[in-house]
């Protein structure tokens, strides 16, 4: 998907961008709620039969998730979209509970292949939804923005069947019961009444804001937020959210023998160790990058990257710890925080759309109020796991001491003014060189 962004910037507007940011957000909306986070529920039971009936229930919920987006879409979605200063979106909201019904029921087969540890089959279907989008998106180009939509809406169902397949053939599946899953909705009601909301705000805190600079400066803003906020954060979240079901399926084990803080400890450390490059990176040389790789039009979109690392950098080593939330029963206390973060975020936009007037002042605003609630996140899942403050600490200064040695010579090229072209290219190579060296011994630690 990153790869391809670079074409798909050249074949459509930022307006198209925007279309999809606002789209793309309020199906996300959606699909946080889809089965009401009962598939989280579903790699928790003992026995197989009761997950079962867990996966009939989320099943039944997501249907029922996508007739009501229909008919909020058949009564309020020119409303919704000329709200959002998007109008143009009103004629293709039909997606949108295509897109909850597709997605909703991958994620429901999706946690049947946590539970059963098929992560290869998850990884197969994650790379067949990305091909799909990108089919979609590069084949339709001439429909404009609908391809992009419509991309967006059928890659996410894509692998859906092959999951089912596997879900179906156990024999497990046979043995579900309307009591069952009536006794299911009761047994685990402490995910619709906490997680759902928790998760609510979390991905509302993530989907507002270019529905919020769509609607106070323009689709163009939001289509230059959301490039930036896709070259960032897909690669992150997509490698994130292995980690963090690998995690999930090994932590409940971990916390029954007393081993969850050297875990949490360990899967840190090595993802502060991944990320810290790249957001120094991105710190250093955003813009430029951005202008290289997606043309000059979306030069912007790299400054705003360039405030947006840090904070995307502490989400991408904490969202893997966050499935502590359920495993410890702290749902309460994780919506609390998503409560807490959407509400800076939201103040934040508010702040600096009608005191600043300002998209890159706001984008800084919002990018250190969302960096400070995830750094408060990040201590206290260490306190709860048994780690204290010098855990979080050493890896992370040894991290960022190793990225600045390897990124000094383009550091040095970017800021000194007198350099030369040829000067440049050796600092960049060097760089790169130093870069390569970093990975190759991390990779060979990790898997030795």
């Amino acid at each position: 998907m990153v790869l391809a962004s670079p074409l798909l910037t050249r074949l459509y507007s930022p307006e198209d961008f925007g279309l999809l940011a606002v789209y793309a957000g309020l199906l996300a909306l959606f699909i946080v709620v889809a089965s009401l986070r009962y598939e989280l529920a579903i790699p928790l039971p003992k026995h197989d039969t009761e997950a079962v009936n867990v996966l009939i229930l989320s099943l039944l919920i997501v249907l029922l998730m996508t007739g009501i987006s229909g008919v909020i879409v058949l009564l309020a979605g020119q409303q919704i979209a000329n709200s959002l200063d998007s109008p143009n979106l009103a004629k293709y909201f039909w997606l949108l509970p295509v897109g909850v019904l597709l997605s909703g029921v991958y994620k429901v087969f999706n946690y049947w292949a946590v539970r059963t540890k098929a992560f290869g089959s998850i990884a197969t279907t994650r790379i067949s939804q990305a091909l799909a989008t990108l089919a979609i998106q590069l084949l339709g180009y001439k429909l404009g923005g609908l391809a992009l939509l419509v991309g967006q809406a059928g890659g996410q169902g894509v692998g859906s069947i092959r999951l089912a397949k596997n879900t179906f053939n156990d024999r497990s599946f046979r043995r579900w019961t309307w009591k069952g899953v009536l006794q299911a909705a009761k047994r685990y009601r402490q995910f619709p009444i906490f997680s759902t909301w928790s998760a609510l705000f979390n991905t509302a805190g993530t989907q507002l804001p270019p529905l919020m600079f769509a609607a106070f400066f323009s689709a163009s803003a939001a289509g230059l937020y959301a490039l930036a906020h896709r070259v960032l954060a897909l690669p992150m979240s997509i490698l994130g959210d292995a980690i963090g079901k690998v995690f999930f399926s090994n932590a409940a084990e971990s916390y029954r023998e007393g081993r969850l803080a050297p875990l949490v400890k360990k899967v840190h450390s090595k993802l502060a160790y991944l990320a810290m490059p790249i957001n120094i990176l991105l710190v250093v040389a955003g813009p430029d990058l951005f202008a290289l790789v997606f043309g000059d039009n979306w030069r912007l979109a790299g400054e705003f990257s360039r405030f947006m690392a840090p904070w995307l950098y502490v989400v991408f080593i904490t969202s893997p710890l966050s499935t502590l939330f359920p495993l410890l029963e702290k749902e309460k206390q994780g919506m609390f925080f998503q409560a807490g973060l959407l509400t800076g975020r939201i103040l934040s936009i508010l702040f600096g759309a009608f005191l600043l007037d300002n998209l890159l002042g706001t984008i800084i605003l919002f990018s250190s109020v969302s960096t400070l609630f995830w750094v408060g996140f990040l201590i206290w899942v260490f306190r709860i796991s048994g780690n204290g403050l010098l855990a979080i600490l050493q890896p992370t200064f040894a991290a960022l001491l190793k990225s600045l040695i390897c990124l000094s010579p383009l550091m040095i090229a970017i800021y000194s003014s007198s350099i030369t072209q040829l000067w440049f290219l050796l600092a960049v190579g060097l760089s790169a060189l130093l870069l390569t060296i970093y990975y190759f011994n991390f990779f060979r630690k990790a898997y030795s």
